[in-house]
């Protein structure tokens, strides 16, 4: 028996152009209650990057796939491939490296490989949706001579920041991207260097703030002003923002607010032609309002969730969901008098003729730091298994 673990060093989070580290180690346990314990072989141990993608069938019309290549690589238990039995098509995957050949573990004994690979910038990031799913995994694959391969899968978690690839660092080392407070390797100093731009990139593109104000109306009048001071977000921010209505002319009885994303599947892999939008609801706020001169929320983008993004099949957005009910009376005639004695008591009335509409304002949401990602990554850093 033979034990293999696999640790990402630094969480399972990264940035698409990143270089994913995770160190293999094989261990030949020495069992206590085992009275004669013997030496193991593997053959060879080989380790690959792949990002397998889902449709739902109900959903997406994919064009058909050539799986006759894997279904013959299939039925031959001496070749590697990574997403063997798993659902979908791998739509990326890094070269294969051989970790070792001919390793013999003696009782008690480990040994431990690191795999190093980068991960490719223009791939798709990592997203369960209710349409397409993408799935980063890493699979480690390992043979004893004469036995079926096992494989160990590590799964992670992959962001994309645009506009990284078509980045040019600087020539002049002085003046590149870098921390000063941690000493680097060098081969781990581009990886650092890239980290740290995309930091940088994120700062400067969500720390803008410009005042937007935007009047709330239907077609009886002015119902307040909604006021934003951002419309770019990072994942983990909170969404602030603040309505008057005591400007408006239209009595405003309650409003809610949704962050939702839209999850739209390009023309041309409909399943059926005008087929709706899927949306899924992040954070909501629902505040009754009558008589209030101002209010405000706060909506938190889960760490969890995607950034938007658009690939050939599917285009993800984010976006405030705004509903408002106004009163289609005046504001002098929402309260009645309960009672006529000294002590007046006032209460609501019991029916009152109501209007509803919605409103939609587009942002941005964009990646964040992938180390304050991991924290709340359903992913574990460290996966094994037993052969």
């Amino acid at each position: 028996m033979i034990e293999v673990l696999a640790k990402l060093g630094r969480g399972p989070v990264f940035l698409a152009g990143e270089v994913l580290e995770c160190v293999i180690t094989f261990t030949n346990p020495l069992s206590a209650s085992s009275t004669s314990a013997s030496s193991e072989m593997l053959a060879w141990a080989s380790a690959q990057i792949h990002c397998q993608f889902h449709a739902s069938e109900n959903r997406v019309a994919l064009p058909p796939s050539d799986g006759s290549k894997h279904d013959v690589q299939a039925e031959n238990e001496t070749v590697f491939v990574p997403n063997r039995g798993e659902r979908g098509q791998c739509i990326l995957s890094t070269p294969p490296k051989i970790l070792f050949c001919d390793l013999r573990l003696d009782p008690g004994e480990s040994k431990s490989y690191s795999y190093c690979e980068t991960l490719p910038i223009d791939g798709p990031p990592s997203f369960r949706g209710q349409s397409v799913k993408y799935v980063y995994k890493l699979t480690i694959g390992c043979q004893r001579v004469n036995s079926p391969i096992k494989l160990l899968r590590v799964p992670f978690r992959v962001l994309v920041l645009h506009g990284l690839k078509d980045y040019q660092f600087p020539q002049d080392e002085a003046v590149a991207p870098s921390n000063p407070f941690l000493e680097e390797e060098e081969g781990l100093k581009k990886d650092s260097r890239l980290a740290d731009l995309a930091t940088e990139l994120l700062m400067v593109a969500t720390s803008r703030r410009s005042l937007h104000l935007y009047n709330i109306s239907n077609t009886r009048g002015k119902v307040g002003t909604f006021c934003i001071f951002k419309t770019v977000y990072k994942i983990g921010e909170d969404v602030i923002g603040t309505f008057n209505f005591s400007e408006g002319d239209i009595p405003c009885l309650q409003f809610s607010v949704s962050l939702q994303t839209e999850e739209s599947i390009q023309e041309e892999f409909q399943r059926r032609r005008g087929q709706p939008v899927s949306f899924t609801v992040h954070a909501r706020h629902q505040e009754s309002c009558l008589h209030t001169a101002q209010s405000s929320f706060s909506l938190p983008i889960p760490l969890s969730s995607t950034p938007g993004f658009t690939t050939n099949i599917v285009s993800l957005k984010w976006r405030l969901h705004f509903e408002f009910v106004t009163s289609g009376e005046s504001a002098g005639t929402c309260l009645v008098r309960g009672s006529q004695s000294e002590a007046v008591t006032w209460t609501g009335v019991e029916q009152m003729e109501v209007d509803t509409f919605s409103w939609d304002l587009p942002i941005k949401v964009l990646p964040t730091n992938p180390i304050l990602a991991s924290y709340v990554s359903q992913f574990s850093s460290t996966n094994s298994i037993t052969i």
